[in-house]
């Protein structure tokens, strides 16, 4: 259990002060915030709150969203990224997740170097605070309009354009990349560049009912998490395995039951 980490994402209904209450009594030992919890609060206080609950924060959820077909929209997205970055200072996140974005009718190509000059543009604020960036590869099926970074591989090649900097890696999300056959390759590589920077872990279900908000808890879909989290363990990654379901069904649920859920599920996947 010292590696379980839950995002807020996950029990939507609860406000980030339920979540820091309801977390650490099912062991949670590190929490990813996202930025909507964060919304009209006192980054100050967040940060002493989440010390005084005995959590990790594990990361900021989520920067990124850098193409757009106008160069305006572009600066608009720095300008979030940015603001991220100060977010993520604030609370004291040491990592902030890239959901890196797409524009629908614009070309792959175009989005995916849209992409790298966006991450460009912020990285050395990023280094400044201290803050390291890391690309989440989302399924092929986001790629018209949530992410043009759909593999591993893609991910390796914004970071090789970019210089590979240290502050600069990887996310990976098993519901995305579980049915990429280069996957164990690319965690390798990842582990072996530096670039291992995160772990979330949830399961496809089949059939899904929704391709955004029909992810399953662990156990109930087909993804072979354990043996994904075995290579990623291999590599030397220590870090925490961060739980991120997005579900109508389990938010439409006692979230209580949820937590208890996510704990049984969790220590019978790595039991």
């Amino acid at each position: 259990m010292s590696r379980l980490c839950v995002h807020t994402i996950t029990t939507k209904p609860l406000n980030l002060d339920q979540c820091l209450v309801e977390f650490p009594k099912r062991g949670v030992s590190g929490i990813t915030i996202w930025r909507q919890a964060l919304e009209g609060r006192d980054l100050a206080t967040v940060k002493r709150q989440t010390a005084d609950s005995g959590m990790d924060v594990v990361s900021l959820c989520r920067g990124g969203f850098f193409p757009s077909a106008t160069a305006a929209g572009r600066q608009a997205a720095i300008d979030d990224n940015l603001l991220a970055i100060e977010q993520a200072h604030a609370i004291g996140a040491p990592l902030i997740v890239l959901v890196c974005g797409a524009v629908p009718g614009q070309s792959l190509v175009e989005s995916r170097k849209q992409i790298a000059d966006g991450i460009a543009a912020v990285l050395p604020a990023a280094e400044q605070a201290g803050v390291k960036l890391a690309i989440e590869p989302l399924h092929p099926m986001y790629a018209d309009d949530r992410s043009a970074v759909n593999t591993m591989r893609q991910s390796h090649e914004i970071c090789d354009a970019l210089g590979s900097p240290k502050s600069l890696g990887i996310a990976v999300d098993v519901y995305h990349v579980w049915w990429d056959p280069e996957l164990k390759e690319q965690i390798d590589l990842a582990g072996r560049t530096g670039r291992l920077h995160a772990f979330h872990i949830c399961d496809w279900k089949t059939p899904t009912t929704d391709l955004l908000n029909d992810r399953g808890l662990m156990g109930e879909g087909c993804i072979n998490i354990r043996e994904i989290s075995d290579w990623v363990d291999a590599t030397g990654f220590t870090g925490h395995r961060e739980v991120e379901i997005f579900s109508n069904k389990w938010w439409a649920a006692d979230q209580n039951v949820f937590l208890d859920q996510i704990a049984s599920s969790y220590v019978k996947l790595y039991a």
